[in-house]
């Protein structure tokens, strides 16, 4: 099992809801997850225009891969995460502490003029260790 350990430097912020650092030891699987969306199980978008519903998707499914890989959601090691309007991150956040706590991994929100579908409100990229 993989040693992982959240970090930030001494004088540094550090926030309370991702890690400024993760330091990965002992590790010898990496996992790399392309961008999640909803999807339906026919390929179509799912919750179209219910950003919370989305996110909940989103996360269900790093979750579903993270664990079909043998890992678990504290495994996840640094999120890069797509947002069509910045203005979701206020109902992001306790999304994202659902499933990974109040300090999650080393993180990156940025918002993007579209995602691959217009009616996509979110995106999330994902490396764990196993």
């Amino acid at each position: 099992m993989p040693k992982i350990e959240k970090f930030s430097a001494v004088g540094m912020f550090d926030p309370p809801t991702y890690s400024q650092g993760i330091k990965v030891t002992e590790a010898s699987t990496v996992l790399f997850l392309a961008g999640q969306v909803a999807y339906e199980k026919d390929g179509s978008v799912k919750h179209a225009g219910d950003f919370k519903a989305q996110a909940r998707e989103v996360f269900r499914c790093i979750k579903s891969l993270v664990e079909t890989a043998g890992g678990r959601m504290d495994s996840i090691v640094k999120l890069n995460t797509y947002l069509t309007d910045i203005r979701y991150r206020a109902d992001l956040v306790p999304i994202r502490e659902e499933f990974l706590g109040k300090k999650g991994p080393a993180s990156t929100l940025v918002q993007v003029s579209a995602l691959a579908h217009p009616d996509w409100l979110i995106e999330v990229e994902a490396i764990a260790v196993l």
